[in-house]
């Protein structure tokens, strides 16, 4: 049978025995008739709070905050619809870039995000999480670290947090406080809250918030900005708003959670010899750091020593020379990187990304298709994957005539799990 790989900017297609193989495909949500109008409902009916306008006046600084090029959030589509709905003086409002520990957008790439109209108008600035003059001290992590947010997203008098909620692999679900955690917080902070003990927690992964001590703290020190007003949605597999939630940043942020559990996460009756999965595509998947999640999507359902193939175009690389790609690189298995990361005095940006794929190859072989060269793939400690379907052939006759596979052809917009 022929199936279609979400891959890029489009699609791979890969054969398999039909006999043997169970896909596993988003369930189809329609997206809503009129995605303007219901995004001006819900400003204007919250969940849990006032109407967005009653918090502002002509004087109000307010500061939105956005998600970067690494995230599916339709942007160009809710960020105008929003400032248009805000009115008011275009110097009284900044856009934050909820980078977290990731690279500065471009120029470019902000465009494309935001519409040329919006950059020109507004001031839109790329977070720095480790420039001490862009952060302002709101308190301490639960290791006594010091806990550093956004200056600007902090001394605004109202903040609007952007971004769409889908299942996280360590945080439970996006969306929500992440826009400020770790999305607008200082670096040693985040290091602090995705340091090993709280990503080797059997609570941080996808689903799950309540007793997951990573998301628990994220959710202490947002809300130690001040009151934050949510802007979330939900996507369908055509990147169409499923769903629109605003309103209270804890609350509003619960209800669409519950929206995101009924519509992305399924069940299955067995675990799998083998595993085929993405990361749903560009731009998902434009380096190995977004694939891990990929990863771990397909390997809730894999069997103990079983084979896991991730599709994913890496057209950035790992990102090259980014720290995971010298964390990986720095050791000569993967169980000597994952030791390193375990040392307590262990402290490195996107260590989590290294462990989290660490923890998933110990109980798995892990095949990468993608734009890589072997070389940089085997450097990762990963093995490199030509073809699909004939490593998949090979994989099946290796497990016997009982094996079978399981395909993820969107990768982490569905999160298997097993019944």
């Amino acid at each position: 049978m022929k199936i279609k790989l979400a891959y890029g900017s489009g699609y791979l297609s890969i054969n398999l025995p039909e006999e043997r193989t169970t896909i596993i495909n988003p369930f189809q949500v329609n997206g809503l008739a009129d995605e303007k109008s219901s995004i001006i409902n819900a400003l204007q009916d919250p969940i849990y709070s006032q109407p967005l306008l009653e918090r502002v006046s002509s004087k109000t600084k307010i500061c939105i905050a956005f998600t970067d090029i690494t995230r599916a959030t339709p942007n160009d589509r809710i960020i105008p619809w929003l400032l248009e709905y805000l009115g008011g003086p275009s110097d009284n409002i900044t856009l934050i870039n909820q980078l977290g520990t990731h690279r500065p957008n471009t120029k470019q790439e902000l465009e494309s995000l935001l519409t040329p109209d919006v950059v020109a108008q507004y001031r839109v600035l790329n977070h720095e999480p480790d420039n001490p003059n862009s952060l302002v001290k709101v308190g301490t992590t639960s290791d006594g670290t010091p806990a550093y947010l956004n200056r600007h997203l902090v001394e605004a008098d109202l903040r609007i947090i952007t971004g769409f909620i889908e299942p996280h692999f360590f945080a439970g679900f996006s969306g929500g406080v992440k826009g400020i955690m770790p999305g607008c917080a200082g670096l040693e902070t985040i290091m602090s809250n995705h340091g090993s003990k709280n990503i080797g927690s059997n609570k941080a992964t996808f689903g799950i918030t309540k007793g997951n001590p990573l998301w628990e703290e994220l959710r202490d020190i947002a809300l130690k900005a001040g009151p934050s007003f949510l802007l979330n949605v939900t996507l369908n597999e055509q990147r169409e708003i499923t769903n629109v939630f605003a309103g209270d940043l804890i609350k509003a942020h619960e209800v669409g959670c519950e929206f995101v559990k009924k519509s992305a996460m399924q069940g299955v009756d067995q675990l799998f010899d083998i595993v085929v999965t993405t990361n749903s595509g560009y731009p998902l998947d434009q380096n190995l750091y977004q694939g891990v999640k990929g990863m771990s999507a397909g390997s809730r359902i894999l069997k103990n020593g079983g084979t896991l193939i991730l599709a994913a175009e890496c057209r950035e690389g790992i990102p090259s020379k980014s720290p995971l790609d010298k964390l990986l690189r720095s050791e000569t298995s993967i169980e000597e990187v994952l030791k390193k990361i375990s040392a307590p005095e262990f402290s490195q940006p996107e260590q989590w990304q290294a462990q989290i794929q660490a923890l998933i190859q110990r109980k798995s072989n892990v095949f990468v298709h993608s734009m890589l060269d072997d070389k940089t793939i085997s450097s990762c400690h990963l093995k490199p994957c030509k073809n699909i379907s004939a490593e998949v052939a090979k994989q099946l006759n290796k497990f016997g005539n009982k094996s079978k596979v399981a395909v993820l052809p969107q990768g982490p917009l569905t999160i298997p799990f097993l019944n």
